[in-house]
């Protein structure tokens, strides 16, 4: 091989060395940093000391399943997530906070919070569209909730929903009743309403009356068919004795004592 040949050759040869150097780091870091499939516009990161997971603003419209199981504080808000499923946060033991603010939450299943009553202390569910909740959806979560700005109905199971969970500071203003059981209460903060009026206690005294008047409904019909009952008996009778008093004296002797034994 010439000289001029060698020199031709070298680039060559030392362009497929640094392609071949190329791949091997990319393989290297591969396999030292696996990568994670992390729906679109969610990240974790490290803040404040606490292993954070963001999706905010990400075009959700359900709770991501691969989030990292050691997360610290998970944001989902501003998303178009319409409803929790039962378990929905299950293999986030050392989660603390959760925002689910501003999303289109309608329906929460019992157990979507399952798993999070050790250590979870803040849950924002403001500015949903959350209407009626059970207390239960709730049970023993020890965070402090935020509900307002969801168009709630003003009844009995919000008035025990309130009751069963601790509000986040400042929060409490913003639940308003966009329905109600009771037309005046509409566009007004719940819980200046429920300091003056028990929604359950009228609901209670509600089903009483309901009851009630059932009843006297019932014992009318069965008066009205007794009194109808009677009436026609007494007819029947007074036709009969009229029979009687145009028969012979012998056979009508004999027919009234009949009669008058049955009667009897």
């Amino acid at each position: 091989m010439t000289v001029a040949q060698g020199v031709l050759l070298c680039p060559i040869t030392m362009g497929l060395l640094l392609q071949s150097l190329f791949l091997l780091l990319l393989l290297l870091g591969s396999c030292l940093h696996p990568a994670t499939a992390f729906p679109k516009g969610c990240y974790p990161s490290e803040e404040e000391g606490l292993k954070t997971f963001r999706c905010s603003n990400a075009q959700l419209t359900e709770v991501p399943r691969d989030i990292p199981n050691d997360t610290n504080k998970l944001y989902l808000d501003f998303n178009q997530i319409p409803f929790l499923p039962r378990d929905a946060f299950r293999d986030l033991p050392l989660l603390l906070e959760l925002d689910l603010s501003h999303n289109a939450i309608a329906r929460i299943e019992s157990g979507a919070f399952q798993g999070l009553t050790e250590h979870l202390h803040s849950l924002d569910l403001s500015s949903n569209r959350l209407v009626s909740v059970s207390k239960d959806t709730f049970s023993n979560l020890k965070a402090k909730v935020n509900l307002s700005n969801n168009p709630w109905l003003c009844d009995c199971r919000l008035q025990e929903l309130i009751r069963a969970v601790e509000l986040a500071a400042d929060s409490s203003g913003g639940i308003v009743c966009d329905s109600s059981t009771q037309e005046e209460h509409v566009g007004k903060a719940f819980l200046q309403i429920i300091a003056d009026t028990d929604f359950c206690n009228v609901y209670k005294k509600t089903t009483d009356i309901a009851m009630l008047v059932t009843m006297f409904g019932w014992f009318a019909m069965v008066i009205s068919y007794l009194v109808y009952y009677v009436r026609q008996n007494q007819e029947d009778a007074r036709r009969h004795l009229e029979y009687l008093k145009s028969l012979p004296s012998k056979q009508r002797r004999s027919e009234e004592s009949s009669t008058i034994s049955t009667v009897v």
